[in-house]
Formats: C-alpha cells, sequence, structure tokens
C-alpha cells in the first residue's frame, strides 16, 4: 500500500481528538494506531493528569510514533480541537435518544473518502464515562462499532485502531458512495453550525416558541433533526438569515 501524495487525501484530512483520556497508557498506544495507519493529527482536551504528552507509559506504548506525541496538541475545549474541521463524528458504544445518525465505521470511511477537501475529525471519549451528551448531539454522525452486545465497550486504543484502519482501506479501495444529492456545496465547519444553534435559539426564545425557563428537549430534537441534513455553509447563512430577521422584527 502506497501512502497518498497529496494535501487532499484523507491521512491529511483526518483529526483524531480523544476527550479527558484518564490513561497516559492509553495516548501512548493511540498515537501508535494513528501512525500504523498513516495518520498523524491528535488533538487531546483536557486529559486528566499533567505531562500528558511526556508521560513515561504514554512514550513507552507508542513504541516508534513519538513523532506523533511531539507533533500532538493539548486544548481546553472541544471548540478548541474542532477548529477549522467542516465535518465531525463521534464515537460511542453508547446510543442515546438524542443523537445524530448511528452508522458503521466502515460507512463512515467510505463517505469521508468522497469528502475531499473538507477537514474532518474523529472524538473519543474518556476511558470509563465517554463522551458527554453535548458532544454527540453537535456532531454530524455518531460511529457505533458493531459489537457482542452484552460486553460492547473497546479499550480506546482498539477503537482509534479500528477506525483508522477502516479509513486506510477505503482510501486504498476508494469506495464509491451513492448520493442522491446533485450539486454540493462547500460543508459548514463546526463552528459555523454551533454559531447558528446559538442564533436560532435566541430566536426562538424572542417570538416564545423556546422558554429558556423550560426548554424541554426542543433544541436537542432540532439538532438532531438538522445533523441528518449535513448543512452545507450557504445553508447555514441562510438559517441564520432567518433568525437574523426574526430578531430585527421583535426589536421593532
Amino acid at each position: 500500500m502506497n501512502l497518498p501524495k497529496t494535501d487532499t487525501s484523507l491521512f491529511q484530512r483526518l483529526r483524531f481528538i480523544l476527550v479527558e483520556t484518564s490513561h497516559p497508557g492509553n495516548i501512548g498506544a493511540a498515537a501508535r494506531a494513528v501512525k500504523n495507519m498513516g495518520f498523524s493529527e491528535l488533538v487531546l482536551v483536557n486529559p486528566r493528569f499533567e505531562d500528558a504528552l511526556q508521560h513515561p507509559e504514554a512514550v513507552a506504548l507508542a513504541s516508534g510514533a513519538q513523532d506523533i506525541l511531539d507533533k500532538a496538541r493539548i486544548v481546553s475545549t472541544i471548540e478548541e480541537a474542532l477548529q477549522g474541521c467542516e465535518y465531525v463524528a463521534a464515537v460511542s458504544a453508547r446510543l442515546r435518544e438524542f443523537s445524530p445518525p448511528v452508522i458503521t465505521p466502515r460507512h463512515f470511511a467510505g463517505d469521508m473518502v468522497q469528502r475531499q477537501p473538507a477537514q474532518i475529525a474523529l472524538i473519543f471519549g474518556n476511558e470509563r464515562y465517554g463522551l458527554p451528551n453535548e458532544i454527540v448531539m453537535n456532531c454530524h454522525v455518531l460511529i457505533n462499532i458493531p459489537a457482542n452486545p452484552v460486553y460492547s465497550s473497546l479499550n480506546l486504543a482498539q477503537a482509534i485502531q479500528l477506525l483508522a484502519y477502516e479509513c486506510r482501506m477505503a482510501f486504498d479501495t476508494d469506495v464509491p458512495v451513492a448520493s442522491n444529492i446533485g450539486f454540493q456545496g462547500q460543508m459548514a465547519s463546526a463552528e459555523e453550525i454551533d454559531g447558528m444553534y446559538r442564533h436560532l435559539e435566541q430566536a426562538l426564545v424572542a417570538i416564545q416558541f423556546l422558554d429558556p425557563d423550560n426548554p424541554k428537549k426542543l433544541m436537542p430534537r432540532l439538532k438532531r433533526m438538522l445533523a441528518r441534513a449535513e448543512l452545507e455553509a450557504e445553508e447555514v447563512n441562510i438559517l441564520r438569515g432567518i433568525a437574523r430577521k426574526i430578531l430585527d422584527v421583535k426589536k421593532n
């Protein structure tokens, strides 16, 4: 298998994000899994111990992937970790009531190969608690790895290895993905979508469609519905334009 030579390949567009990792060994093993499959970008959000990238156990389990640790970044918020990303996927064994569409690793990998030149993020949660609902709800898809239903929780590094492998195989075979959409514009970034949701929420409060003191599950349901649409940047701008007009009318 030859490594890709262009900056638009999935190898340069895929970012692995680890949220509040508890065990330094898992960070080293994650770096090794990422490098094994030809990827390189690793970001840690609030690891639960100091010197996460220099911890002896992390270095030991990286086993030849020290360059991945050296280039990895540590940030304090998921928003920082997602900067520049246009498509975001959460990985979890636990299904949620209000989640984006649920897909398999193979489906995700085949789809991502076709999404050039979108920057893509894969988010993995804490070893014990997984990912918080707020992060999952704001993703485009939730990846659920098919496993033994009575014991479906994979080790963090195993899950990363599996996703990285599927993405490499999809790139090598260049699996075509059917689409029922003609022209496709630039996908909206994670920051653009997050801003749109905040703007839309303000407008719904202004017209008293949403009670901020008793919001129930309106926003999670809207996020789940819109996640299925895989919004483009222009579509996000349209929704923000509607929200802006609502707020202007209410102000006057």
